[in-house]
């Protein structure tokens, strides 16, 4: 029996997609529910499951390819039919100019890898149907070329000078519209930074005394993300004004607290949201960005997940940085990012201390905030986290 692969339906304002990595080939047995096609969108990853056991029969659209929602992009034969495999050796006697024209063919994943280890794509010898190069034949090539070592040659009269290439790998989906989103946040919007510091040992003592306690409780360790989270909220009861957003002429107050954070991802930077997080815990919030983190690296995020937020929080601290200054995540009115915690010398009481510091890095929309909001949000956090109790007891 065969069946039309198609497209899934598109969420709310996504026109198109993008064909993003097929994870089958032709006359490959497959079984029920397993994933056929990674589809990508402007917002978020959809998979294609197998509707039975059986075999996809003929390919209707190619890796990079952009289709419409319900397009049909294969034919899947349902059944286990014993012989009717395509054997490799029968897939390249079918198409010999394939291998060919491998180079033209390659999905976007294995340009991407190809162009990251400079690799010369005529040099590395395809598996896939049709003599195409997969991401393991590129990744195979690599290892080998690491593990033989270059034949030392005579020395030459006059050595020849470096060959210099360069590599094209074209732009991903969600690439494209956080390129998008970026550029017109930073076009649109009358956007300045204000910065403060924090000292992390109070909440650091904390989880050091009861980070055993906790994750015996809970199941889950306690970070700091969750102290952050917990002081953004409590400051934007304090200062409306940053939890809000313009739409139009008209500036819309939300009396709800949305939290974006902010995850790198193997696909570029997404800010999937916690919602309510007034009424979370500690460690609700821990286990949400947990999840939603795990979401991203696997590419399960839903626009559900990805839908909405008044405020972003972003932690480039985890990846080292000292100082930045973040651009906000529109409608949104403000962000605030979080850094390394370093030891650094610190006058308290007329004495020099050495205590674990943090930069704190406010970016928000002038035309909302005034100075005087931005400041005091920014000095409301700093007092939270240096002191946590206020979190408990609301002052």
């Amino acid at each position: 029996m065969s069946i039309e692969i198609k497209v899934p339906v598109l969420p709310e304002s996504v026109a198109d997609a993008t064909i993003a990595t097929w994870h089958v080939q032709a006359g490959e047995q497959v079984s029920r529910d397993q994933n056929l096609v990674d589809i990508e969108t402007d917002k978020v990853v959809l998979e294609v499951v197998a509707p039975e056991d059986g075999q996809i029969a003929e390919f209707l659209a190619e890796e990079g390819d952009t289709v419409l929602a319900e397009a049909v992009i294969a034919k899947f034969v349902a059944g286990a039919v014993a012989g009717q495999e395509v054997t490799k050796a029968e897939a390249e006697a079918a198409t010999p100019e394939a291998t060919e024209d491998s180079n033209d063919a390659l999905s976007p994943s294995v340009r991407r890898l190809i162009a990251e280890h400079n690799v010369d794509a005529s040099k590395v010898k395809g598996t896939g149907v049709g003599g195409r190069i997969s991401k393991e034949d590129v990744e195979a090539f690599v290892k080998n070329a690491k593990a033989t070592p270059a034949p030392v040659s005579a020395p030459a009269a006059v050595a020849p000078l470096a060959e210099r290439s360069e590599k094209r790998v074209p732009m991903t989906r969600l690439r494209k519209t956080i390129a998008n989103r970026l550029l017109e946040a930073k076009n649109s919007t009358a956007m300045l930074t204000t910065f403060n510091e924090v000292n992390m040992k109070p909440i650091m003592d904390i989880r050091k005394q009861y980070q055993e306690i906790f994750e015996k409780r809970h199941g889950i360790r306690l970070g700091f993300m969750s102290f952050y989270v917990k002081a953004v909220t409590e400051a934007l009861k304090r200062y409306p004004e940053v939890n809000a957003s313009i739409d139009g002429d008209d500036l819309v107050y939300h009396n709800y607290f949305d939290v974006s954070i902010a995850v790198s991802t193997p696909r570029g930077l997404v800010t999937p949201v916690l919602r309510d997080t007034d009424t979370m815990s500690l460690a609700d919030i821990e286990r949400n960005v947990r999840e939603l983190a795990i979401k991203g690296r696997d590419g399960k995020l839903t626009v559900a997940d990805m839908t909405g937020g008044n405020f972003t929080v972003t932690n480039g601290g985890v990846f080292g940085s000292l100082m930045s200054t973040p651009i906000l995540n529109l409608p949104q009115s403000a962000i605030l990012g979080m850094h390394a915690i370093k030891d650094r010398p610190m006058a308290v009481n007329g004495q020099v201390e050495i205590l674990p510091m943090m930069y704190l890095a406010l970016s928000y929309d002038h035309r909302i905030v005034d100075g005087r909001e931005s400041v005091g949000f920014l000095v409301a956090i700093k007092d939270f986290l240096e002191d946590p109790t206020r979190l408990l007891l609301d002052l």
